[in-house]
């Protein structure tokens, strides 16, 4: 009989390792990306080519075999892997939240358990979004406490992003039981009994490949040891000092910014070699057309504003985590920059994956070329969550000083 030998994914333990590989990876994903779009192709194989090459792993703590790296690291990871496929880098963002967010609890249950599978290639997705509720994220999915330390899930999620191809699931919950409301998060197989998929369910007109659907669970059977209890739902003014939120957001900016990029690149190029200019500029190429190039230099400063910006705020997150007692000052500083970071990507992004379609003419519009996918995009998974209220947070702080909310989406 021959043995299936599994690939060793490697522990990528310094930034210059990890700047190495992404740049690998990046290239390798990339070369496909349009022919996937074009084919309606899920990236199932480019998900298992991050997984193997150790990309998974750099947030794991070292108590657990991990190298423990900034969280900087994983927005960078997700910003050159978003310009290569925008979809891979959405279905990844899940899963360095969710890395992160575990980090404090130590050795208790599930991290050792859920950190190992991570140093293995595992993949985690989220199960948090609902339909038919007030809010997306309120938790009308339930779990109750059965016996023999066992409990049962059940609910439906949309908007599962990271679960094509993750080996687990994070579910946010409700404790379904006589006591005080409280939320939870549970973690759950993707071919456990009673979890049923339906990626097919997304049919957004951009982001296609992330295949964000529906997961239902029915009466599914999890373990004590995979459930986390979070207790009420903390007050978003009085709330310790986190930059969870601030991470979350910075991971979708990079998203952003990483389509932006890509567009920016793909158009010039377009512009460079196929666009005819137009007859009053007396020129031969479309790249000599005097409005042409100042356009695109507009657009190019819009890009690195976006890229500093995110730049300085995941510097700030990183100098937060490093200090001995995270400060109310520090997270909020962290926060407000991301947020700042987030709000122009939602406005620059999509101007930049816009503009270059305008330069580049008629012809470009042409389904071969794939240009539309990335404004498709960036449009798409801009409207994650709405820019308008950073900039209500941003003005408070700046008329008045207010620190922001500590809440998911600005912390």
């Amino acid at each position: 009989m021959t043995s299936i030998e599994t690939p060793t994914v490697p522990v990528l333990l310094t930034a210059s390792e990890v700047h190495a590989v992404t740049e690998s990876v990046a290239t390798e994903i990339g070369a496909g990306t349009l022919q996937r779009e074009l084919d309606g192709t899920l990236p199932t194989v480019e998900l298992a080519h991050v997984a193997h090459s150790g990309l998974l792993g750099v947030l794991v703590p070292a108590e657990h075999g991990g190298p423990e790296l900034p969280l900087s690291s994983a927005v960078e990871i997700l910003r050159e892997l978003s310009r290569a496929d925008s979809a891979v880098g959405q279905l990844l963002l899940s899963h360095y939240v969710i890395n992160a967010a575990i980090r404090g609890l130590g050795n208790t249950a599930p991290a050792p358990a859920i950190y190992s599978d991570v140093l293995a290639g595992a993949q985690l997705g989220n199960a948090s979004a609902e339909r038919g509720s007030r809010t997306a994220i309120e938790r009308t999915t339930t779990i109750r406490r059965g016996d023999r330390g066992r409990w049962e899930l059940n609910g439906t999620k949309f908007y599962a992003t990271g679960v094509l191809g993750a080996r687990w699931i994070a579910v946010a919950a409700r404790i379904d039981d006589d006591g005080p409301a409280r939320g939870a998060t549970v973690f759950v197989r993707p071919d456990a009994e009673g979890v049923t998929l339906d990626l097919a369910a997304w049919n957004g007109f951009g982001q296609r490949g992330t295949a964000s659907g529906r997961v239902q669970f029915e009466a599914v059977v999890v373990p004590d040891e995979l459930v986390i209890d979070e207790g009420p739902d903390p007050d978003p003014y009085t709330a310790a000092p986190t930059v969870l939120g601030a991470f979350d957001q910075a991971l979708h900016a990079a998203v952003d910014i990483g389509i932006a990029r890509a567009a920016l690149e793909d158009g010039a190029r377009f512009i460079a070699t196929r666009s005819r200019p137009w007859f009053e500029a007396g020129v031969d190429s479309a790249a000599d057309e005097p409005h042409v190039v100042r356009r695109i230099g507009e657009l190019t400063a819009r890009l690195y504003a976006l890229e500093a910006l995110l730049q300085s705020g995941t510097a700030l997150i990183d100098a937060a985590v490093e200090e001995p007692q995270l400060s109310r000052e520090s997270a909020a500083s962290a926060s407000l920059t991301i947020a700042a970071a987030k709000a122009l990507a939602q406005e620059f992004a999509v101007e930049i994956a816009g503009g270059v379609l305008e330069l580049a003419g008629a012809s470009a519009t042409d389904r071969r070329y794939g240009l539309d996918r990335h404004w498709r995009n960036v449009r798409t998974h801009s409207l994650h969550d709405p820019a308008r209220w950073k900039y209500v947070h941003l003005g408070n702080h700046t008329l008045r000083g207010t620190l922001p909310p500590r809440h998911g989406l600005l912390l």
